[in-house]
């Protein structure tokens, strides 16, 4: 009998079983990888049904084979401005441990990092607001929430608007392990940045596409694709509760995507991917994979931004 666990797609080196992504900025030439195209080829019987229906059946071969060619182009270039109009909100995450406690400012210590600090591990996140909100995963920057020595930092790699890369400090500011949830906020001034388009997900189906944006063992703006597999699950969250009505989806997240938006055929967010079903001693994916609700995001957000903590925590 196969055995399966349970994996948080987190960021600690140097097993590649922990989920979050690490990445050194330099885009690999697949940088937007698709994964699957079944979307395509399942909905394919049904288009070329509807074509028979609409088209002279006299015509020749050769021209529905073109329109065929011409529907999946479509949709090809479909996905393609997805991935970029949507891939400049997420953001990709490094935690850092300091080997001293820095004299100086930290933006000066981390433009030496491979002198002054080791990579711990990497995840992804989202800007969820132009003021320099992050969204990400708790147990991705676990580490820094609990640190007491003060050697622990986060660096946060962004685009703007205009195509521009750079990066700033990521300051802790709410964090709820309940729902493994955390929010970062970082200078932005000087740049403008895209937050995300947030969607819902009390409205989803089983069956219909979603795509994984994230930086899985440090391949940064990786695209991957699927279908929502499954709603209403349950997951363990780091805290050791439950975390309900997770999404099951088979488009792959894999150590480093953890934080980073599972988004829909619209570019809306639907859920924030956070963990995966590996078979147990092999740290090996199985294709089931898990984010948390964004309608759970929502509600639990703002109080973290505010408050710091969580809505339940203050009462």
């Amino acid at each position: 009998m196969a055995m399966f666990s349970i994996s948080l797609h987190s960021k600690h080196f140097p097993s590649p079983m922990l989920t979050t992504p690490s990445s050194t900025k330099c885009l690999p030439s697949a940088t937007a990888a698709i994964t699957s195209r079944r979307a395509m080829v399942f909905g394919s019987g049904l288009v070329i049904a509807s074509w028979f229906n609409l088209a002279n059946l006299n015509s020749p071969p050769l021209a529905l084979a073109e329109l065929l060619q011409d529907e999946l182009q479509q949709e090809e270039d479909n996905l393609v401005q997805l991935f970029q109009e949507t891939s400049p909100s997420v953001v990709f995450i490094k935690d850092l441990e300091l080997t001293k406690v820095p004299k100086t400012s930290s933006d000066e210590v981390m433009l030496n990092e491979d002198e002054d600090a080791k990579v711990e591990g990497t995840g992804s996140g989202f800007i969820w607001d132009k003021f320099g909100h992050i969204v990400t995963n708790y147990h991705v920057v676990a580490k820094l929430a609990t640190d007491t020595s003060g050697l622990q930092r986060c660096k946060v790699f962004l685009v703007d608007t205009k195509g521009n890369s750079f990066y700033r400090e990521g300051k802790i500011i709410g964090f709820d392990p309940a729902y493994d949830l955390a929010v970062l906020k970082v200078d932005v001034d000087g740049y403008e940045i895209k937050p995300v388009a947030l969607g819902q997900s009390n409205n989803l189906n089983v069956g219909q596409s979603c795509f994984a944006i994230g930086n899985p063992y440090g391949y940064e703006n990786t695209l991957t694709t699927g279908v929502v597999s499954g709603l209403g699950r349950e997951i363990p969250s780091p805290n050791g509760g439950a975390i309900r009505g997770a999404i099951q989806t088979d488009a792959a997240i894999n150590a480093g995507n953890s934080g980073g938006p599972l988004i829909d055929s619209r570019g809306h967010v639907i859920g924030v991917n956070t963990s995966t079903f590996t078979r147990k001693g092999t740290g090996v994916s199985s294709g089931v994979n898990f984010a948390i609700p964004i309608d759970t995001v929502i509600r639990n957000v703002p109080y973290l931004i505010v408050y710091g903590t969580p809505y339940s925590n203050r009462f």
